[in-house]
């Protein structure tokens, strides 16, 4: 059944060619700071580990949002409408879109897109057997870019963008404009955008989120050089990194390292990179929000905030904003 299912939804993938990875790779890495930008994280395995990071007990991220969609999918589903297509950025294993796909009504088309083809082809096959009601079009590329929407058979009447798991935060105060303003395009006339928000808190929540005893962590955050290692000719060591994540208080954000157990020469398409012990390589940062702060921001990107749904600790926020 799941193979017959596969088979019959409509792919597409979008080669957009608008940056050189390898080149954008190189220049991370050959910065005073050494950075990789977090999208690389997720290759199918990356997409996995992540997938039990959000089971476990230090991230309470997921399970939070999760009762949130359940406690209000209702009032979110009345603000989306009938016949809307739900274009969800970054779908991953699609636990919360479940919840909305519930509840709205006569859904247009539901659009998962996520740069790990083979993730999102077995996630939007799942969507597909259990929503038989809704047609599934799944987009694989790189949502941090403008890409163009496939037809559905009903016409929608307004488009969603769906960006759940406080992902906004992965990206600087500039890089959230930009993917704003895509979203922004990508809703179109009268569309919208429903979004979760990790809110700012007690630094030690926040350093044990990221920090979890059973190293899953760890391993989502060196799986990273992994797949530097597999599909750009790099040398890491793997043994020789390891893992921290550290609260930012003054910039409002967690920061995620991998650190060098020794000094070493790394080779990457041909390029000599020397490595510093205990030097750093920064794989991600997630900016904690205030919702007033998140209104500003959506704000210059074109959209307005008109409704809030948080938890009772106001740990997490999932917003509903319209294009201005």
């Amino acid at each position: 059944m799941a193979k017959a299912s596969r088979r019959s939804l409509d792919l597409t993938e979008q080669d957009q060619e608008l940056t050189d990875e390898l080149g954008e790779i190189l220049v991370g890495l050959c910065r005073p700071q050494k950075t990789i930008s977090p999208k690389y994280f997720y290759d199918e395995r990356g997409s996995q580990l992540f997938d039990r990071i959000c089971e476990l007990p230090e991230y309470y991220l997921t399970r939070t949002e999760l009762a949130i969609m359940n406690a209000f999918a209702g009032e979110m589903a009345t603000l989306i409408g009938p016949q809307a297509s739900l274009i969800e950025f970054g779908s991953g294993s699609s636990l919360k879109i479940r919840i909305l796909l519930g509840h709205v009504d006569k859904l247009a088309a539901y659009v998962p897109v996520d740069i790990s083809k083979e993730h999102l082809v077995l996630a939007a096959d799942a969507i597909a057997a259990d929503f038989p009601g809704v047609e599934v079009l799944p987009v694989a590329a790189d949502f941090t870019h403008p890409f163009d929407l496939p037809g559905p058979r009903m016409m929608p009447l307004r488009n969603i963008v769906y960006f759940p798991g406080s992902t906004i935060g992965n990206f600087s105060p500039a890089g959230a404009h930009d993917l704003l303003s895509v979203m922004h395009r990508e809703a179109g006339v009268n569309g919208g955008l429903l979004i979760g928000l990790d809110l700012q808190k007690d630094k030690a929540v926040l350093e044990r989120a990221y920090n979890d005893e059973s190293g899953i962590t760890a391993a989502f955050n060196l799986n990273v050089l992994r797949r530097l290692n597999r599909e750009f000719g790099a040398d890491f060591d793997l043994d020789s990194y390891g893992h921290i994540a550290v609260y930012n208080e003054v910039a409002g954000r967690v920061e995620m390292y991998l650190v060098s157990a020794c000094a070493q020469t790394v080779n990457i398409a041909g390029r000599r990179l020397r490595v510093a012990e205990i030097e750093k390589i920064l794989t991600e940062h997630s900016h904690k929000y205030t919702l007033a702060g998140f209104a500003a921001t959506a704000a210059g990107a074109g959209f307005r905030l008109e409704q809030s749904w948080t938890d009772q600790d106001a740990m997490f926020a999932v917003c509903y904003c319209t294009r201005q």
